[in-house]
């Protein structure tokens, strides 16, 4: 039990805390509303505990035997946050049935999660920190992604939230296009340690 009560906070102070996910659904929030960020907002909760179970069960075990995939996904992620921060940006600030900018779909925000470095790093850091070779790994494994799923509602909720609300304080259109080109920035900024050990393996 007490094992079990660092893994909830582990997994709750991890998931509240800024990243590219609480950063992306917080600006949802504030171009499309709580209700069309439903889908991004499902796809976060969803997916990452499906990812950490992933990783749980193997999939590190095959990164190590084939570290270029780590590479690839590494590399890929990088490009995808960039041009997501891109998207974030050039979010409009108005909702109408003519903006041509959609949020994130179930299914891109759960895929998402193979790409984000801090996902990576919340879900290996767990597993590598919270199970034991003497014990039911993949019982293990299950408490760690429940501890995930119950953590994800909350703390997305709150940025999405957050998000929303910010929309009746930001009502001129600049200070709505200031807000989501910082939170851009941001998003490049995360995936900046992600670039430079990039750069300093493949030089080295």
């Amino acid at each position: 039990m007490e094992n079990y009560l660092a893994v909830l906070l582990f997994t709750f102070s991890t998931t509240v805390t800024p990243g590219p996910n609480n950063i992306m659904i917080m600006s949802s929030g504030l171009n499309y509303g709580i209700r069309r960020s439903m889908p991004h907002y499902l796809g976060i909760c969803i997916g990452f505990p499906a990812m950490v179970a992933a990783v749980g069960l193997g999939f590190d075990v095959i990164f190590q035997k084939l570290p270029f995939l780590h590479d690839v996904i590494k590399i890929a992620g990088t490009l995808y946050l960039l041009y997501l921060a891109y998207h974030v940006a050039t979010a409009s600030s108005e909702t109408n049935l003519e903006n041509n900018k959609n949020p994130l779909t179930f299914l891109q925000a759960a895929a998402f999660q193979w790409v984000n470095p801090k996902a990576w790093i919340m879900a290996t850091g767990a597993v590598a920190a919270y199970t034991t070779i003497d014990s039911d790994i993949l019982l293990q494994v299950f408490y760690i992604t429940f501890a995930f799923l119950l953590a994800a509602f909350p703390c997305i909720a709150v940025w999405l939230l957050f998000g929303a609300n910010l929309k009746k304080i930001l009502k001129n259109t600049l200070h709505q296009r200031l807000f989501n080109v910082s939170m851009a920035l941001l998003l490049a900024i995360s995936v900046l340690p992600v670039i430079i050990e990039l750069v300093s393996e493949h030089l080295a």
